[in-house]
């Protein structure tokens, strides 16, 4: 899974009308539409601010806007360049794109010649995918995390045998039944069951493991 660090843009010009795309990484849809709203009261000269957005690990969230353009000429094809982009080792390996997180706003100023449905839907989704394609991306692993908790005497040894296994130890928590470990676990059944038996065996059985749901983890360096 990518996702963007910051804002990033691209311009197009097309017969004279200006096509600014504006990317950004969004945690929700109330920080999408936060976006859109300053994006377009930075830009108030522009005719149009057309937006598409995707969100969510499964991708399950995904809005469009045309903004007064002819309808399904500028939203739908922004967000159509948001969801089948894949990397260029995507494309090489032939897998299929997984971006997600992210908020387009692509601004055009009108330049007094009009593009017809096919040049503006090349225009909207060119200008995103011109974005994409210099956007630095980072990359993201798909993630339960399983919780358990130990005694507070134990808390300490525990962690520091699961972090021996190679896991992935998210901050603990502490309250007073005891000390309440995060261990992060890619989201494949072979990885999550080798991790539950290893718990087990850690806790020689006694903590009760409990899987959460799925999140992503921004993989660090990348």
């Amino acid at each position: 899974m990518l996702r963007f660090p910051a804002a990033h843009t691209a311009e197009l010009e097309v017969k004279r009308s200006r096509f600014l795309a504006v990317l950004t990484r969004v945690q929700s849809e109330a920080h999408a539409r936060e976006v859109i709203a300053e994006v377009a009261a930075r830009h108030r000269d522009a005719r149009h601010h057309c937006t598409a957005f995707v969100l969510g690990p499964t991708r399950d969230t995904a809005r469009s806007s045309d903004d007064g353009e002819p309808s399904g000429t500028a939203g739908m094809p922004m967000l159509q360049a948001l969801t089948q982009y894949a990397t260029p080792a995507q494309r090489a390996a032939g897998e299929p794109g997984d971006l997600s997180d992210v908020c387009a706003v692509v601004v055009r100023w009108f330049g007094g010649v009009k593009l017809g449905a096919g040049g503006l839907v090349r225009a909207y989704a060119g200008a995103v995918s011109a974005a994409l394609d210099t956007a630095p991306l980072t990359r993201r692993l798909r993630c339960r995390p399983l919780t358990l908790t130990a005694p507070h005497s134990d808390a300490g040894r525990v962690e520091a045998e699961i972090r021996a296994h190679g896991f992935t130890v998210l901050p603990t928590e502490y309250d007073a039944a005891g000390a309440v470990l995060h261990v992060l676990v890619p989201d494949l059944p072979p990885e999550l069951d080798a991790a539950r038996r290893a718990l087990a065996g850690i806790t020689s059985g006694a903590a009760d493991v409990r899987t959460g749901p799925v999140s992503w983890h921004d993989l660090p360096g990348d």
